[in-house]
């Protein structure tokens, strides 16, 4: 089969490899349809590594994806031939702790899609487990399947954030995640959702979303701009979706006493700047997410029921042809772009 092969760090072929087997006891065999590039899959492709995780060996990319079943292994009834279906690329050790206590996403034996040493979907067919895989509804296009990933993202950062119908959030950083997360904050019940970034273009995709404010923080003061928006009260909810060092410098004076305030990028630097008696004084509840669990139906379900719309964040597919030049475009961080995506099934 074709696949789009990292071979090393700054080299990717797209050749054939070998098929997978038949599939097993609760797997499906799927014939990926599209499938988003992810900022991890761009850090393998430009650094060789994203953190613990080193590319030692050619490794296929991919794990934002929807796809067509085209088999049906023992046991699974879920599923049928030619069901259209998103694959939530992270499996755990359903026997493990993590994944008892309901914890799945940081179970320590999770494989996920293009995590070494693990294979990701951007090739012609993949066996993924039917308790992993979801049926989409006609509603719901296949790029927009392949987008569910990242809303997935945004979907438990809301949960994690335990909002409350009313609630003003901010999002710091109108990347993809930072995006959907607004979205899905807004989904969860916020009233208003003030976003942070220093790309106009960007910022213009946020305010396209009702509901959200743009700050561009390079023309004015984010703190200032809350202040004003709240009475001087801060926000109830905060989110850090930018990833920047930077940005946790002043971020606990976002939010208002009593807030919550949620990490959801990965910083490039694994110590940043807090400031802990903010934090003290305001009783701030911070906390951190680490991918998602339990949330993909409830991504599919918000965006067929018309409550988040993911379709603007498309900015360009390419076939799987061209998946040398879709990933050097991201590479390129066009300010326009939000998500690149590969059509694999031409």
């Amino acid at each position: 089969m074709k696949a789009v092969v990292l071979e090393k760090k700054g080299v990717i072929n797209i050749r054939k490899v070998d098929d997978p087997p038949a599939p097993g006891l609760g797997e499906v065999r799927i014939a990926p349809h599209t499938v988003g590039i992810c900022g991890s899959d761009l850090h393998y492709y430009t650094h060789g590594r994203v953190g613990k995780f080193v590319v030692r060996k050619p490794m296929i990319l991919g794990h934002e994806a929807s796809g067509t079943v085209i088999d049906v292994g023992p046991g699974v009834k879920s599923l049928k031939l030619g069901d259209r279906v998103a694959m939530e690329p992270g499996v755990p050790n359903m026997n493990s702790r993590a994944a008892k206590l309901g914890m799945y996403n940081i179970d320590p034996d999770v494989r996920f899609f293009a995590t070494p040493p693990v294979d990701g979907c951007l090739c012609d067919v993949i066996n993924h487990p039917a308790a992993f895989t979801y049926k989409l509804p006609d509603s719901i296009s296949y790029g927009e399947g392949a987008l569910l990933e990242p809303l997935a993202v945004g979907m438990w950062a809301a949960t994690k954030a335990a909002i409350k119908p009313g609630d003003v959030a901010v999002v710091v950083g109108a990347g993809t995640v930072g995006l959907l997360t607004a979205a899905a904050a807004l989904a969860g019940g916020c009233s208003r959702v003030i976003i942070s970034d220093i790309s106009d273009v960007k910022l213009a995709i946020a305010g396209t979303i009702a509901g959200v404010t743009p700050v561009n923080i390079k023309k004015e003061q984010l703190l200032e701009r809350v202040e004003q928006e709240t009475d001087g009260w801060g926000a109830d909810r905060v989110f850090e979706c930018s990833g920047n060092p930077e940005a946790y410098r002043d971020i606990l004076k976002l939010g208002a006493p009593g807030n919550t305030t949620v990490i959801v990028g990965m910083p490039s630097e694994s110590v940043v700047p807090l400031d802990v008696v903010e934090a003290q004084s305001k009783e701030t509840d911070i906390k951190t997410i680490f991918r998602y669990a339990n949330v993909y139906q409830k991504a599919i379900d918000v965006v067929a029921g018309g409550k988040i719309d993911v379709k603007p964040f498309i900015s360009k597919t390419f076939s799987i042809d061209q998946a040398v030049e879709a990933f050097d475009r991201v590479a390129e961080g066009r300010p326009e772009d939000v998500k690149i995506q590969i059509r694999v099934t031409q």
